[in-house]
């Protein structure tokens, strides 16, 4: 079932939740394991994530450095069928433009068709750690807005090859990603909203928000995409402080600010699990206050951690 169609025929606010897909060289066990822990909470879908090759320098034994190319996550398709079909729920994988061409993505879409995989999120993703801007790979989408293109041109019916002949439409729902706090390489919200505007009208079916962790941002960023003419669900995505060290490490990567009374409670914890208390309260308040403004959802980031996904959870129902 398409994502657009669970949100449209909900009444109340349904949950999601993010996971990571298992790294190289171990199995699912883990992955089906937290599953398991958050079935009782009714997830509606559950997201993949999507990792692009990296490049690592090693020294060799005879001195020299060596440029080595690893996926430290493959297996995103593979993994996303198995649970769509293990569980019966929806699975949205992630579509990425970095590291892959659009031949590539093509491949990809075509094989998600075949599992039976109906949703995807369209993403253009982090450039290598090397890079100082985003390099698409060549003949690849470069932003997000082409790749929502694409896969739209996909469920028209439109490959890349002119030539095919009677051609099956791949009819998939398309999520975007908006930033409340906007993109951190966008010169401001206004051209970020128009970004945002333009991936829409490409044929995207809802936006899911980066974390935020002031209500009121995501409030307004609602407010400001509907004064452009965005009109899509807007489904706020919410992440729990689990660490001590993310007080300073999800403002540098995600470019987000932290609310000062957050910021004072988490600077007077002496370790991770004062830290990971703080982050499940402020996150039952921000999911409490989110649900009694009647979002049409809230995608909870886990990246595996479920103790306190399911606490948050809890106090939520």
């Amino acid at each position: 079932m398409k994502v657009i169609d669970i949100v449209n025929a909900s009444d109340k606010t349904l949950f999601s939740f993010e996971l990571l897909p298992p790294l190289k060289g171990t199995t699912g066990g883990k992955l089906y394991n937290t599953i398991e822990q958050l079935l009782e909470f009714d997830p509606k879908y559950i997201n993949i994530t999507t990792h692009r090759d990296e490049f690592e320098f090693r020294q060799r034994a005879d001195g020299l450095i060596e440029k080595r190319i690893v996926r430290k996550r493959p297996g995103t398709v593979a993994i996303a069928a198995s649970i769509q079909h293990r569980y019966g729920i929806p699975v949205v994988p992630h579509i990425l433009c970095g590291g892959f061409s659009r031949s590539e993505t093509e491949h990809v879409l075509i094989d998600l068709h075949f599992l039976g995989i109906e949703n995807v999120l369209a993403l253009r993703g982090d450039g290598l750690k090397n890079e100082a801007v985003f390099k698409p790979e060549p003949d690849g989408n470069r932003n997000a807005g082409e790749l929502v293109a694409q896969i739209a041109n996909l469920k028209k019916g439109h490959y890349l090859d002119p030539d095919l002949k009677n051609n099956t439409a791949l009819d998939f729902c398309i999520g975007v990603a908006g930033y409340p706090e906007k993109h951190f390489e966008a010169p401001n919200l206004e051209t970020d909203l128009e970004y945002l505007k333009q991936k829409v009208d490409a044929g995207a079916d809802y936006i899911v928000t980066q974390m935020f962790f002031d209500n009121k941002k995501y409030y307004r960023f609602v407010e400001q995409c509907r004064a452009v003419g965005i009109t899509v669900p807007i489904l706020p995505g919410i992440k729990p402080i689990a660490v001590l060290n993310q007080l300073t490490v999800l403002p540098k990567i995600f470019r987000i600010d932290l609310p000062n009374e957050l910021v004072k409670e988490l600077m007077r914890c002496k370790t991770n699990d004062d830290a990971q208390r703080v982050g499940t309260e402020w996150a039952i308040y921000q999911a409490k206050d989110l649900v009694k403004n009647k979002v049409p959802g809230l995608h909870v980031y886990t990246y595996g951690i479920t103790d306190n996904v399911r606490e948050i959870m809890k106090a939520v129902l």
